[in-house]
C-alpha cells in the first residue's frame, strides 16, 4: 500500500515537472522573421544635383530669324534701345511687359556665346541683370514658348525692342 501512496503523490509531481520543462505547453511558437534583403530600398528623393554656380546661362539657338540669343531653355532674349551699357531704363510696367534676365552669380556662356561679352548691371531693385555686348537682356511677356519672337521690332516704353544675334547686334527686320 505504501507503493500506491508513493505513486499517488509522485505521479502528479512528475507530471507537473514534465509540464514545466516542456517550454510552456500552450505557448505559441515565435513568428518566423522575414528574410533579410540584400537589395537597397528604392529611393524616394531625387538624385543630388551638381553644385550650381548661381549664374544664369545665355545660349544661341536657331529659329526663323537665324541664330539668336536665348536663355538655357531656348526662350528668346531682347535688347531695349533706350538702355545704356551701365543702366537699365526699364522698370515698373515696362519690366512687367519685358521681364529682365536676372542672375544670382556670374552669367554663364552656353553654346555659341562669347563669354567675354557677358556682364551684369545692377537694377534699381538691386537685382543683377545679365548684359551681352553692353546690352541689358530681357524676355517678352508675349512670348509663350521657347523660340517665340513676338516682341521683335516692337516700339514700347519709348524705344525699340530687338532680338540679338550671337555677336550682340540687334536683328532688325523692319
Amino acid at each position: 500500500m505504501r507503493r500506491v501512496a508513493w505513486a499517488a503523490t509522485m505521479l502528479p509531481a512528475l507530471a507537473l515537472a514534465a509540464a514545466c520543462s516542456s517550454g510552456g505547453g500552450s505557448a505559441k511558437p515565435a513568428a518566423p522573421s522575414p528574410p533579410a534583403s540584400s537589395a537597397p530600398a528604392p529611393s524616394t528623393s531625387p538624385p543630388a544635383s551638381p553644385p550650381s554656380t548661381g549664374g544664369t546661362t545665355v545660349a544661341v539657338h536657331s529659329n526663323k530669324l537665324g541664330m539668336i540669343l536665348t536663355d538655357s531653355q531656348g526662350r528668346t532674349l531682347y535688347l531695349f534701345e533706350k538702355d545704356s551699357p551701365t543702366m537699365s531704363a526699364c522698370d515698373g510696367a515696362c519690366a512687367s511687359a519685358w521681364p529682365p534676365l536676372t542672375t544670382t552669380g556670374a552669367p554663364q556662356a552656353g553654346s555659341g556665346v562669347d563669354a567675354a561679352q557677358l556682364g551684369t548691371v545692377t537694377r534699381a531693385d538691386h537685382s543683377l541683370e545679365v548684359t551681352y555686348h553692353g546690352h541689358p537682356l530681357y524676355y517678352f511677356s508675349g512670348d509663350q514658348k521657347p523660340g517665340d519672337t513676338n516682341g521683335e521690332g516692337s516700339k514700347a516704353f519709348g524705344a525699340g525692342w530687338y532680338v540679338l544675334d550671337p555677336s550682340g547686334s540687334k536683328i532688325d527686320n523692319d
